[in-house]
C-alpha cells in the first residue's frame, strides 16, 4: 500500500504502511504549470545525528507502534508525533494498522536486535530526518522507513512504513514422485567387510 505523506509536501514513501499527513484528492492542490527554467532541485544531505540517536529512534517509534498495536490504543503513538502525524486521530491509526494487530506482528524483537540501515538518515530538502533498513530476525525480517519533522529541538515521529518479510531464502519444495513410480535414494549404504575367522 502506498500513502502519501506531508501536507502538500510531495514526499512519498513506499511501504505497506504509512502515516503522516493523509491527504484525500479533496485537499490536493491542483498541479501547477512548470516555469520555463525549472529551478534547481535540492538534493538530500546525510544527517549529522550519532549512532546512538539513530538507535533511540528507530526503536522508540516501532516499540511505540507495538505496544500501540497490542492494546489496540493509538493515543501515546500519535501524541509523540510531530504537529502532521497528528492530523491522524487514534482512531485512524487503528484502522491503519488494523491488519498489523489482526495479525498479531510481535515487534518487541527491535528493542535488542540492531537494525542494519540501507537508507543512512539524511535531511530531506523538507527539513525531513529519513532513514530506511530492516532487523534482520528470524523467521521474519522486519523493514522499515521512518521520516522525522524538527519540532521544539527535537526529532519527532511524521511518517512510519512498516513491512515484514523473509529473512532468508527458502528452499524450494522436494519434487513429488510421478505415480506409479518409486523415488531412487541418493543414499548408499555400506556394510562391514566379513570378519575372516581365525584359526
Amino acid at each position: 500500500m502506498l500513502r502519501w505523506l506531508g501536507a502538500g509536501l510531495g514526499v512519498l514513501v513506499l511501504g505497506l504502511l504509512i502515516l503522516g499527513v493523509v491527504t484525500t484528492s479533496a485537499q490536493q492542490t491542483p498541479p501547477q504549470p512548470h516555469p520555463a527554467a525549472p529551478p534547481q532541485q535540492q538534493a538530500a544531505k546525510p544527517a549529522n545525528i550519532d549512532r546512538n540517536g539513530v538507535l533511540m529512534l528507530i526503536r522508540s517509534t516501532l516499540l511505540a507502534l507495538d505496544h500501540a498495536n497490542k492494546t489496540g490504543n493509538y493515543t501515546v503513538l500519535r501524541d509523540l508525533g510531530a504537529p502532521g502525524f497528528q492530523v491522524n486521530t487514534a482512531a485512524k491509526l487503528a484502522e491503519i494498522f488494523a491488519k498489523q494487530r489482526g495479525d498479531k506482528l510481535d515487534l518487541s524483537g527491535v528493542a535488542v536486535i540492531d537494525p542494519q540501515l540501507s537508507l543512512l538518515p539524511q535531511i530531506e530538502p523538507n527539513g525531513l530526518l529519513h532513514m530506511a533498513g530492516f532487523f534482520p530476525s528470524v523467521p521474519s525480517q522486519v523493514n522499515f522507513e521512518l521520516m522525522f519533522a524538527p519540532v521544539e529541538g527535537q526529532w519527532r515521529v511524521f511518517g512510519v512504513s512498516l513491512s515484514v518479510g523473509q529473512s532468508a531464502p527458502v528452499a524450494p519444495a522436494a519434487p513429488e514422485a510421478a505415480p506409479g513410480k518409486a523415488v531412487v535414494s541418493q543414499k548408499q549404504s555400506v556394510s562391514p567387510k566379513p570378519s575372516i575367522p581365525s584359526k
